[in-house]
């Protein structure tokens, strides 16, 4: 293929590497710190809640970023996509972490507004805090193990966009969209009769 899409292809892996960069710094460094920082669980999570704070807004422009891109280059790339064995197995299953990735997200923002609202010095936070009581240790687990769910789920997405890099090598598509045209002419029947 002989068309460039550098722009959509910029903005899809800059939104990727900061959401799985983000969330990987955040989990060693911002959480690590908070951790080690804070005298009690508490002044800990307040550490943290005001880190993660500040870095959502920039989280979502990144995720928006790598969607907007995803979905332009998925449109450049409709026909490739259709003709060539692969993508579509690798396309799909990128899709799918993409999805599970942006639910750990959403969960885990979740989580960490009860404990901010929880954990806040601010007499309105914690009033709306009691009116949706949370049990803070549990919150807490859910939120230790989902700190590490989302650099997973976005480094494979990583993963699958270097295949993707890599199937659309010229010799890789002929390849893949010969094999895919071979799959689907149909092999007759021989029948022998003795």
């Amino acid at each position: 293929m002989s068309e460039r899409n550098t722009v959509l292809r910029s903005v899809h892996d800059l939104g990727l590497a900061a959401w799985f960069g983000g969330s990987l710094m955040g989990a060693v460094g911002l959480n690590g710190a908070s951790g080690s920082e804070g005298y009690t669980a508490a002044e800990a999570s307040r550490i943290a809640s005001s880190g993660w704070a500040k870095w959502t807004p920039v989280n979502a422009v990144a995720i928006g970023a790598h969607l907007i891109g995803g979905t332009g280059l998925l449109a450049a790339n409709a026909a490739r996509v259709q003709t060539q064995q692969g993508v579509a197995a690798s396309t799909l299953a990128k899709t799918v972490l993409t999805g599970a990735a942006l639910a750990a997200t959403a969960y885990s923002r979740v989580l960490g507004k009860k404990l901010e609202l929880s954990t806040s010095g601010n007499p309105d936070d914690l009033e709306k805090a009691a009116s949706h009581p949370v049990d803070l240790d549990k919150a807490r687990s859910q939120l230790a193990l989902m700190q590490w769910i989302i650099p997973g789920l976005t480094g494979a997405v990583v993963v699958l966009n270097a295949l993707h890099g890599e199937q659309q090598r010229p010799l890789q598509q002929k390849v893949g969209m010969l094999r895919r045209a071979a799959s689907q002419v149909p092999m007759p029947h021989l029948n022998h009769h003795c």
